[in-house]
Parts: C-alpha cells; structure tokens; sequence
C-alpha cells in the first residue's frame, strides 16, 4: 500500500489538472444508504418502480412521499473525510474538477464546509445525476432548494414552481431519462485536459458517466482508482488504493 500510494501522491503532485470522479463508495462511510438490493424496498415498491417520469406522471404524491422519506435519511449523514479532503485539494489546486454520480449532495455541503470565500466555491461537483436536494419544475426547469417535509394529501400541497406555479419533481436523473448534456460536455471536456483521474468509489458500470476516466487515458492522463473492489478501470490504473475512501484519501492529500 504504501507504494501505491507514494506513486499516486507522485502523480498529485506534478499534475497541472486532475479531476476526481465519484460514485457511491465516497459517501459509504457517511452512511448514505444505496437504495439497492433488499434494504432499499421502500413499501414493497423498488427504487427502479418510483424513481421514473411513467410512475411520476402516474402518481406524484406516491414519488414525492419516497423522496421525502429519503431526504430524511439524508438528514442524518454528513461529509466524510474524502468528501471534505476532495474539497480542500480544489481550494488548494488551482485546476481541480469534482464530477459525481451521486444525487446525495454531500460534496455539495464539503464545498460549504471547508470554506474559503470564493463564490462559486471551485469545491462545488458537477452533479452528472442531479441533486436530491434540489426540486426542478416539470414545466420551466427551475431549481429550488428542496425540502424534506412534503405533504403529498393532494397535488395541490406538493412542490409548486415559483416561477410558473406548475408541479416540481426532485432534480434527480431518472430510468430512461438523458444526463443533462451541457454537464456531460463540461466533464468530458474537463477529462480531456486532465493530467491524473482520480476515480473513487464508483463500479465503473454506469454509462456514460463510466466513459469520463478513460477520456482521461485515452488523452494521455493517468489514472488513480480508490476503491476496496477491483473495477474494469482497475487493469488500466497507475496506481490502485484497495482501502475505503475516507480513510486513503485523508492520506493522499494532507501527508
């Protein structure tokens, strides 16, 4: 390990850009639960049953009592040390990019939590999946900061647009639906300029998001994988940290 992670902390420290791209392994040890597998049944309906435009314009009410009750478990959690050694590493880096994959927006709340004064924070991620945080209005598209107290008695007390008055969603990517793809350019481009990936916590299965780390190596970058499972990114690695992302992270950055 301790190679390894001498290699990667190399790697760091001559790159000019580096991005980092996370998936759900970064928010593990802040508890984030995965909504997959047998604990995230929510009522007898799974995740893939709720969290799509048919079953939205079938039942909001049903949807957004879901999301509450997710919000609420977010409620609970907090950025662990990768999320907040991610941020401090953007601060300190002139070029750094964070790209995820997750809707649960604690990298979000790192960037507010480790501060500095810049406005925007250069901390804050590309959120390819959305923000579970946020509610967009099916109509306009506007964003509002989200709530996780929601009365679904009728569709007349769930979220309302408060440009256009029409019915609010979670700002969240669903089954069947495109990755917004101004935020896709913006990583791929941002991949390509890349002098090192760091990929964290993320399978490496879902597409395209699984495509930004190889447009890195496909330009020349190189790439650092943190993750306790082997990925098929893993082969193509110049350096692979096999230890939870809270822990090497810490280490990697701050030594």
């Amino acid at each position: 390990m301790n190679v390894e992670l001498e290699a990667a902390r190399e790697l760091l420290d001559n790159a000019r850009r580096i991005v980092a791209v996370t998936g759900a392994g970064i928010s593990a040890e802040s508890g984030v639960p995965t909504f997959r597998g047998p604990e995230g049944v929510w009522k007898s309906y799974r995740p893939e049953e709720l969290a799509t435009p048919k079953a939205f314009g079938r039942s909001p009410q049903l949807v957004w009592e879901w999301y509450a009750w997710r919000r609420k478990l977010l409620e609970h959690c907090s950025p662990n040390p990768a999320h907040l050694a991610l941020a401090r590493l953007a601060y300190d880096h002139l070029k750094v990019a964070i790209i995820t994959q997750n809707v649960d927006g604690l990298h979000t709340r790192a960037a507010g939590d480790e501060g500095g004064y810049a406005d925007p924070s250069p901390a804050l991620p590309i959120e390819l999946h959305g923000s579970i945080a946020r509610d967009r209005c099916s109509a306009c598209d506007s964003r509002q900061p989200g709530s996780a107290t929601i009365d679904v008695t009728s569709l007349g007390t769930l979220p309302h647009c408060d440009r256009c008055s029409a019915l609010m969603r979670p700002d969240v990517v669903w089954f069947g639906e495109a990755l917004d793809r101004v935020l896709l350019d913006q990583a791929f481009h941002l991949a390509k300029s890349a002098d090192v990936c760091l990929v964290i916590g993320t399978s490496a299965l879902v597409h395209p998001a699984a495509l930004v780390p190889l447009t890195t190596l496909d330009n020349g970058g190189k790439l650092i994988e943190i993750n306790p499972h082997k990925t098929s990114l893993s082969p193509y690695a110049s350096a692979r940290l096999s230890a939870p992302a809270g822990t090497i992270l810490s280490k990697l950055i701050h030594s």
